[in-house]
């Protein structure tokens, strides 16, 4: 045999050598298991890292043990009240038993998908949109339950499911945006009416207050007003009645002689008027008679004495009896100061109650802004 076919052949040896030594060894990655079948029969779960396995005759699968992200297809869905609703989800998953996940189903993520897609249809179709839009973490958390319990048995172990949308069709999306609209103005229109309301009754507030003090303040006034005519009339009559006292107290030492001439420069003066008629108070014919008795000197006057003066008093009375309490300008001061600390205590009061209605107006405007639709 010549020496190239020798050599030939050992390289040949060498070559299925190697290749049968590379076909024996398997390296499994720390997030992988492996499962060893060999001539059709289960072996082992081998673990990461190196593995030797018997040659030529051995299958090893490699099962990813990480959590797995699966996007469930949209679909449309019929709700409990007749809403076709476009629905989709994400399945969180991790397989704990490679051999169950391998063995026990043909592929296990295409039935989780699936089997995902039944059970949303499901429960979707048994709850009403307004429902399903308000109510997503209760349909997370029975999808999860129900999805956990069927892949149990395949040794994968559903972690998390979250619904990403929910898109209702457009006729019905129509009717929700409508129905929002109708809500929003029918909010608008009640938060309006309130305020209108509010508003109403701080103005009829307002003005019961502005009456009630105009009708305070029209009732001083006129208290007041009565009071001073009342003091104007008690100082008048005091001031006649003791303009009177000195009259009476002054004309007691008048005699017949002097009534006359007082008599009779009383009627000079009535003539140089310029009215066409005159009437006198008193009779012509007694003061003709008092001049001539003046005239004629027969007449004895009677000459008032200190006695007289008593006499006098004890028919109109003592002085202070008829003219009763003078007040005097210090007296009126004083009152006049009083009635002016009550007219500024009351202003004072009146500028309080503008204060708190002005406070509560404010108040029920800024709740009527918190309240309003944004």
């Amino acid at each position: 045999m010549p020496i190239e076919w020798i050599i030939g052949l050992v390289l040949l040896i060498i070559f299925a050598v190697i290749l049968i030594l590379m076909t024996s060894v398997r390296i499994i990655q720390p997030y992988e298991q492996g499962l060893l079948i060999v001539l059709g029969n289960f072996r082992r779960v081998m673990n990461p890292g190196f593995n030797m396995v018997p040659p030529l005759i051995s299958q090893v699968v490699k099962m990813d043990l990480r959590t797995q992200v699966m996007d469930v297809p949209r679909q449309e869905v019929i709700t409990k009240d007749n809403s076709p609703t476009n629905v989709d989800a994400i399945i969180y998953i991790k397989v704990i038993d490679p051999k169950k996940a391998f063995f026990e189903v043909d592929n296990y993520r295409r039935a989780t998908i699936y089997l995902g897609q039944t059970t949303l249809r499901s429960i979707i179709g048994n709850m009403e949109l307004d429902e399903i839009l308000y109510s997503r973490e209760k349909i997370n958390d029975s999808l999860r339950d129900i999805l956990d319990k069927a892949t149990d048995q395949w040794g994968v172990k559903v972690e998390a499911v979250e619904i990403r949308e929910v898109d209702p069709t457009g006729p019905v999306k129509s009717a929700m945006v409508e129905q929002t609209s109708s809500e929003r103005r029918r909010r608008a229109a009640i938060l309006t009416a309130d305020g209108e309301k509010r508003s109403a009754i701080l103005v009829a507030e307002g003005n019961k207050r502005a009456r009630i003090l105009q009708a305070e303040g029209m009732r001083q006034s006129k208290i007041l007003e009565a009071e001073g005519q009342r003091m104007a009339v008690i100082l008048e009559g005091q001031g006649e009645a003791q303009r009177l006292r000195i009259l009476s107290l002054g004309a007691m030492t008048l005699d017949h002689k002097a009534m006359t001439v007082l008599s009779l420069e009383a009627v000079e003066k009535m003539a140089n008027g310029q009215a066409t008629k005159i009437i006198f108070p008193f009779e012509v014919t007694k003061l003709m008679e008092g001049a001539a008795d003046y005239l004629g000197v027969n007449r004895k006057e009677k000459e008032y004495t200190a006695n007289s003066a008593a006499d006098l008093e004890k028919l109109i009375g003592k002085p202070e009896d008829i003219l009763g309490d003078i007040p005097d300008n210090s007296a009126i001061r004083e009152k006049i100061q009083t009635i002016e600390k009550e007219l500024e205590q009351e202003a004072q009061a009146t500028e309080k109650i503008a204060e708190n209605l002005h406070k509560g107006r404010k108040e029920a405007i800024k709740e009527i802004v918190g309240h309003s639709p944004k």
